[in-house]
């Protein structure tokens, strides 16, 4: 078996706390975080070490966005791609020894407020980078996970109203479009919809602005696990921990688990 496990942690050293909780409740055996927001060499490498996960790869950036994945079985680094074309770190890919699977973590721009690329260049910069994955998925020759803050949300249940938000960056048609173009490219499996098939709830964030999430339940899924059909047709569980959003000062995320019969 395999499990793996993704998470926007918006800050991975303000929220170590909650990071060391998650390792020792669930225990996957390979974490994969966004948004650490620190140089790779201020990320947290020790202490997560020392809960086991001694195989790290991380890719840094002061501030902001930054990728990190963490492992207790032996993973490899074999690649960090600049789909922003600015170079900014949102990408890193490793292998996992041992097994014919590469997991590539990824945190795709949010796109600014204004869904027009004529008036918000930063949404312009997300529908490049939506492009590029697609022509690197295109390409891709090997079984692979593909897992993150994919920043949008892709079916009408993947929201809280799809008819309010159908102009809000997120869930508008143009982005929902792109990453079906991204999902054909390479047969994606969405391993979430795997298991809770649509139309049934599904939210991974609920934003800091709305302090009753729990009781309002606006949330969206923004976070994605996506697979190689082979590698999709070995998952065996897919979790939402939707209790983290609870924690305190928690993510706005919360993490995903998927559990493999590798």
């Amino acid at each position: 078996m395999l499990t793996v496990a993704t998470w926007n942690i918006n800050s991975v050293r303000l929220r170590l706390p909650l990071v060391a909780q998650f390792l020792t409740e669930h225990a996957p055996d390979v974490l994969c975080l966004q948004e650490i927001k620190c140089e790779t060499h201020l990320f947290p490498g020790e202490a997560l070490a020392a809960l086991g996960y001694t195989y790290q790869a991380v890719s840094g950036q002061k501030g902001y966005h930054g990728v990190a994945t963490v492992s207790r079985v032996p993973i490899r680094e074999v690649a960090r791609r600049d789909w922003q074309a600015n170079g900014e770190a949102r990408h890193i890919s490793v292998e996992v020894e041992g097994r014919d699977l590469a997991i590539d973590n990824v945190y795709v721009p949010a796109g600014g407020d204004v869904p027009d690329r004529a008036l918000n260049p930063k949404f312009g910069q997300k529908l490049d980078f939506l492009e590029r994955m697609t022509q690197w998925s295109e390409a891709l020759d090997r079984p692979t996970l593909l897992v993150g803050d994919f920043n949008i949300a892709l079916l009408e249940s993947d929201v809280w109203s799809h008819k309010q938000l159908l102009k809000v960056v997120s869930h508008t048609p143009i982005e929902v479009e792109a990453l079906g173009r991204l999902q054909a490219a390479h047969g994606w499996a969405d391993l979430g919809r795997q298991f809770v098939p649509h139309p049934a709830r599904y939210y991974s964030w609920w934003s800091y602005r709305n302090p009753g999430w729990q009781e309002n339940d606006k949330g969206r899924r923004l976070d994605h696990m996506w697979a190689s059909p082979a590698v999709a047709a070995q998952a065996r569980a897919h979790r939402v921990l939707e209790d983290a959003r609870a924690w305190q000062q928690p993510s706005d995320h919360v993490p995903l688990i998927t559990e493999f019969d590798l």
